[in-house]
């Protein structure tokens, strides 16, 4: 058990240890500075932008940037949706996979568009090798887009006074380019040397143990798995996710998965500092999501060593943890861990099965989703966070009775507005969606897999992972139906793009504002001091809009238990 807890220690150390310098390369390459990567792609994108009639130098608005963002994502949705409706039909199938129902083929679409990759179909029996590059194709996309939405933000306060943010095509080709993709080939060429399939045949005939014949499905999987992670996407090549043994084999490879999930989304805060020269505004960030972060993770590792109390109270052996829906070669601590970095990241992948987890384990991941502020996605969780530090320095000026500011910029009623709605949205869409799968029994009571409390919580945390992009399921939920497609279907694109579209409007409002310098008065943003009071705000708001719910949920499922 110590060397499992090393292992994630070490894991941990290692994502902050490349988040730094990944941090410094990527504000880097946003602000147009010199890279080692520039000779090899500078070309392919003045090729790209040349051909696509794309004025790199003209910079944007912020409604500029959400219109380019919006239509070019409602691009992707109707191509994607054609794609899966008529898969069957298309080339590359060696494993001969249907066509998806008109219902499916839109959750599926929207779920890979927003970043979210929640899969009600089976992995590699639910899609072609066609479809999975093409949803292997959207991970690129939705990371960048959430990454380029991040530096729309970032662009706001690095000048004193602008109406222009930049250009949202060069943030988002130079986020594919430069750093999703050269960091995927890393990542895809330790899966492969690990055993992960990278290949265009159809399934393979071993024989197992007993002497029987059993077909394994292959394909690409290698590159789709690196960009699933380094994007926060999360979506299985297999239908088992990284619990599968092809997609994450060995105890390296579930380190690496770990990793690759965790740099992007820490180094996007350490890019800020750098970008915007503060840096101690950015550790600040840092240090406030990872007291947050620790708070979540180090209860789960603990409750997932120690195990079910009722079964040791059984006489059965419990010394590996609470195993059932785990991997043994993997081990109780490590799938602890993951479970609060994939669901605090907002990721979504799984090594093991979610539904399964100690009750308060499952109020941990759902916590993590529902304050989602906590490193969160790639890009986006900034833009989460951002909406906190506005909220924090509204509070805290009324408290010292001065005009709040935040690096220069008056919050005044408008931002305030603004940053009020977004914080509300996240809850509106979890309880609303939570209620109404409640309030109609006869369209989710034959879905569960589960009756009572634990019931209530699959449908919670369903409504809860698709409001946070996460995509990450109780699984025994049966999540294939109309009434989980549409509904889904709509709160993972209200949950997408309003907190996107938020963010962005509150940097172009704060961008033209006249820039005030610091001053003995001002209200210092890069302390410990703030950080505390962010982080008070985030527990607030979270405590007050889900306490409730997870009292009727994992909450009461535990006292089941114990009580047993």
């Amino acid at each position: 058990m110590n060397t499992e807890i090393f292992g994630i220690v070490v894991t941990f150390l290692l994502a902050i240890g490349i988040s730094i310098p990944l941090g410094k390369y990527i504000a880097k390459v946003y602000a147009g500075k010199p890279t080692l990567l520039d000779g090899v792609f500078t070309p392919l994108e003045k090729l790209f932008y040349k051909s696509s009639k794309i004025q790199p130098e003209q910079g944007m608005n912020w409604k500029q940037h959400l219109a380019a963002l919006l239509t070019i994502n409602a691009v992707w949705l109707v191509i994607g949706f054609i794609l899966l409706m008529t898969q069957g039909s298309l080339p590359f199938n060696p494993d001969k996979n249907p066509n998806m129902s008109p219902d499916l083929a839109l959750n599926t679409a929207i779920s890979f568009l927003v970043n979210c990759n929640l899969q009600h179909y089976s992995g590699e029996t639910g899609l072609t090798y066609l479809t999975q590059i093409w949803l292997m194709f959207l991970q690129f996309v939705s990371a960048a887009t959430g990454m380029a939405a991040a530096v729309a933000v970032f662009e706001a306060f690095k000048n004193k006074t602008t109406t222009l943010l930049g250009n949202f095509y060069v943030y988002f080709v130079k986020s594919i380019t430069r750093i999703l993709l050269p960091l995927s080939a890393i990542v895809a060429t330790i899966l492969i040397f690990q055993g992960t399939p990278m290949t265009f045949e159809g399934k393979d005939t071993i024989t197992s143990m007993e002497a029987e014949q059993v077909e394994v499905s292959r394909g690409p999987a290698a590159a789709f798995i690196a960009i699933k992670h380094l994007g926060t996407n999360g979506g299985g090549f297999f239908g088992t996710n990284s619990a599968h043994p092809l997609e994450n084999p060995t105890y390296l490879t579930n380190m690496t998965e770990m990793i690759a999930q965790l740099i992007i989304p820490l180094a996007m805060v350490f890019a800020l500092g750098f970008y915007i020269n503060r840096r101690k505004f950015s550790w600040m960030i840092f240090l406030t999501m990872t007291v947050g972060f620790l708070c979540l993770a180090v209860p789960n590792v603990m409750m997932e060593t120690n195990g079910n109390p009722n079964i040791a109270a059984m006489g059965v052996d419990n010394s590996l943890g609470a195993m059932e829906g785990k991997e043994v070669r993997l081990g109780a601590a490590a799938s602890g861990f993951w479970s609060i970095v994939t669901t605090v990241i907002s990721t979504g992948s799984v090594n093991s099965m979610h539904d399964s987890s100690i009750p308060l384990s499952g109020m941990n991941e759902l916590l993590a989703m529902m304050i989602n502020s906590f490193y969160g996605g790639a890009g986006v969780g900034v833009l989460n966070f951002f909406v906190f530090i506005v909220l924090a320095v509204f509070i805290s000026g009324l408290m010292v009775g001065r005009t709040p500011e935040l690096l220069g910029k008056k919050i005044e009623a408008k931002e305030m507005k603004i940053a009020m709605i977004v914080a509300l949205i996240h809850p509106l869409l979890i309880l609303g969606g939570t209620a109404l799968g409640a309030a109609f029994p006869d369209l989710t009571r034959d879905t569960l897999n589960n009756p009572s409390f634990h019931g209530f919580s699959e449908i919670l945390y369903e409504y809860t992972s698709s409001a946070a992009n996460n995509g990450s399921g109780f699984e025994g939920l049966g999540d294939n139906t109309p009434w989980w497609n549409f509904s889904t279907s709509v709160v993972l694109l209200l949950g997408r793009y309003l907190p996107i579209i938020g963010p962005v409007a509150l940097a172009g409002f704060l961008a033209h504002k006249r820039y005030v310098p610091e001053s003995a008065g001002t209200l210092a943003t890069d302390t410990t001091t703030f950080g505390t009071i962010v982080l008070t705000v985030i527990l607030i708001v979270a405590a007050l809009a889900f306490f409730p719910v997870l009292t009727l949920g994992p909450i009461a499922d535990y006292f089941t238990t114990i009580s047993l």
